[in-house]
């Protein structure tokens, strides 16, 4: 992989009780991390109150480290319906703040994710944490591997290269929704 390009990248790991993120630096063929962290929101009884947590810290550190793009862990099909939902609209308005920034966005699953940084789709939350601690040479892991999940959406998506432009990458609503019809409800 020969990228000559400099840019920084937020990944997120979206949740409604607890938010990862990380971001990277990428200089060329090589990355270093600026930082990682969670968003806790569990103190918030009231969905809408996280929801508008999760969209005011992305627009936060869209501000603080004006990051050139966003890579976001796609919810994963689970039987939980209002799991489901809760943490699509914790994924939606996480996209919401980029793409009001003027971001790209750029989703993958969360086995893609855990291949690439892995080479095992079904890797476990702490054998990805201790990948990138491997990769990006930091001393410790976090407590919350929530950190590490949203630093491993950032990593994913610096390590698919420029195949990255064929994975699904939305600079506003009209686009994403032209890709996603049935995600506009008509009244």
């Amino acid at each position: 992989m020969t990228l000559a390009k400099e840019r920084i990248i937020l990944g997120i790991d979206p949740g409604t009780n607890i938010m990862g993120y990380g971001l990277i630096h990428q200089k060329g063929n090589s990355i270093s991390l600026i930082t990682m962290g969670i968003l806790k929101l569990g103190q918030y009884s009231n969905h809408a109150l996280k929801l508008k947590k999760i969209f005011e810290s992305t627009l936060g550190m869209v501000e603080q480290y004006h990051p050139d793009e966003l890579s976001i862990e796609a919810p994963f099909f689970g039987k939980n319906v209002q799991s489901m939902l809760k943490l699509g609209r914790a994924q939606g308005v996480a996209m919401a703040a980029a793409l009001y920034k003027g971001l790209p966005i750029f989703e993958y699953s969360p086995k893609k994710i855990k291949q690439a940084i892995t080479g095992n789709g079904n890797a476990s939350k702490e054998q990805v944490a201790g990948m990138l601690k491997n990769i990006l040479h930091f001393n410790e892991i976090p407590g919350h591997l929530d950190a590490t999940d949203g630093l491993a959406a950032a990593v994913c998506h610096y390590l698919q290269g420029d195949s990255a432009t064929t994975e699904k990458s939305y600079n506003s609503w009209t686009s994403f929704l032209k890709d996603n019809p049935d995600r506009l409800k008509n009244k």
